[in-house]
């Protein structure tokens, strides 16, 4: 009876060194791959007003007034630092499903509202992904929303390019505070393309970072956007 209760506890201790010691190769491979920050496609050159993207569309400016829809190409996620097994690692998670639209009256941003679908956010882990949607109870709150609440001067685009920041509501998990994002935009044939980042601390959104003791998630992290905005009805 006791050399069947040592074999049982060794085999539990085994399995969990190999678990452990899998989880520490997977961390040490997964270190430094992660996908680059959200940014646009090919900045036009400094003083010039128009440039050709990877994609082959002309970046002209300044961009028109009118209204602008979020369109395909755009991408939003997060971005956060963890401690996996000793070994610092940084997770990225992104979803396609993003919508919105924004406002130019007068060369100047009067209005944006953007929504993403958070039940889609993935990452390269379905297990790490299941988790996230616990933590942010994506069954109340599927959605996280950023909405301009002052106007954003876009004169700069008529050399093709501009930096600007952006102030407004962001939300998540229901929760909502004011934020301020810089945000790097380009005219693109008709339309726009916008990326930015905005640093968020989780708990602040009474999102509370994990730690299971074999990985530690921190507590502040990064939201990230790209989009692609092309005329409301074309």
């Amino acid at each position: 009876m006791k050399k069947t209760v040592a074999l049982t506890i060794g085999i539990v201790l085994l399995c969990g060194a190999l678990l452990l010691g899998g989880t520490w190769v997977y961390a040490r491979s997964q270190a430094g791959t992660e996908a680059a920050p959200l940014a646009l496609t090919s900045p036009a050159p400094s003083g010039s007003s128009d440039s050709v993207d990877d994609a082959g569309s002309t970046a002209t400016g300044p961009v028109a007034d009118g209204v602008y829809a979020v369109d395909t190409g755009s991408q939003a996620g997060y971005r956060v630092d963890e401690v996996l097994s000793g070994q610092d690692v940084t997770v990225v998670g992104r979803t396609s499903d993003v919508r919105g639209e924004a406002t130019v009256e007068g060369g100047v941003l009067t209005a944006a509202s953007i929504e993403v679908d958070m039940t889609t956010i993935a990452t390269d882990d379905s297990g790490r992904d299941r988790q996230f949607l616990g933590i942010l109870d994506t069954s109340a709150h599927p959605t996280a929303t950023f909405v301009l609440s002052s106007p954003v001067d876009l004169s700069g685009l008529a050399g093709g390019t501009a930096t600007v920041e952006a102030t407004g509501t962001l939300t998540i998990k229901g929760v909502s505070h004011e934020v301020v994002v810089t945000l790097d935009a380009q005219t693109v044939g008709d339309g726009a393309q916008v990326s930015g980042s905005i640093p968020v601390t989780f708990s602040d959104y009474d999102v509370s970072a994990p730690n299971l003791g074999f990985v530690t998630v921190e507590d502040a992290g990064t939201v990230e956007l790209l989009l692609e905005l092309t005329p409301a009805g074309s």
